[in-house]
């Protein structure tokens, strides 16, 4: 939840709406499924510095479609790849999604060392949704980007 608290434009929810989730929540949350999983990255001393969501759609007509959510990694691990090792390590267990053909994310449009790691791994931004995002008075623009497996 710290991501919630250190960069709070980036993300759909806040940490006053997290915090108040009984632990029942989270756990279910974090339980993972075929097609619903949540990868974490860990200090030495156990800490958690890092995590990101991987949900598939589950309707008929958009279940090749999967989608990344929550996105962190604490600033003091930035710069030793580990943002590129967690989207590496969820692109392999999403490719065993039988039928999944793409994946999909939103980041926020001026967020360029996110946007720089994506493009790393093969995402193309698609689109632009302005004023996706509404934070303290302030909107922040998102870029859609699209991996086809």
């Amino acid at each position: 939840m710290s991501g919630l608290k250190v960069n709070p434009e980036a993300f759909g929810s806040t940490y006053e709406r997290e915090v108040k989730f009984p632990l029942e929540t989270v756990v279910e949350r974090l339980k993972p499924t075929k097609d619903k999983f949540v990868i974490g990255a860990f200090a030495d001393n156990g800490s958690l510095v890092g995590s990101v969501t991987f949900m598939r759609e589950n309707s008929l007509k958009t279940s090749h479609k999967g989608n990344i959510f929550g996105m962190y990694v604490a600033p003091d691990f930035r710069e030793q790849c580990l943002g590129k090792s967690l989207m590496v390590e969820l692109i392999r267990r999403a490719k065993n999604c039988d039928g999944l053909e793409q994946i999909n994310l939103t980041v926020v449009s001026e967020n360029d060392s996110a946007k720089k790691l994506y493009k790393s791994v093969g995402f193309e931004v698609y689109g632009v949704e302005r004023s996706a995002l509404k934070f303290n008075g302030q909107y922040f623009d998102e870029d859609l980007m699209v991996l086809y497996i």
